[in-house]
């Protein structure tokens, strides 16, 4: 695990949740492929960003959930 590997994500989704909203299935495909380009412009591959996070679709999920005001289930 690597610190960078799990601050990234986490610092991307506070920069970006504001335009995640409302994201369907598509746009949250798009954001994963938008944080794994950004992730990667700074040496951070996918596998690392993943290792302590698990899965990038479930954590932008979780994000909007959270935002929206919605319980996680």
């Amino acid at each position: 695990m690597s610190t960078r590997g799990t601050n990234f994500p986490h610092q991307w989704l506070a920069n970006n949740q504001s335009g995640m909203i409302s994201a369907d299935v598509l746009s949250i495909a798009e954001f994963i492929q938008e944080l794994f380009a950004d992730a990667k412009s700074f040496g951070i591959s996918s596998t690392e960003l993943e290792e302590d996070t698990g899965s990038i679709y479930q954590a932008l999920l979780d994000a909007i959930v959270h935002h929206e005001g919605g319980a996680p289930e």
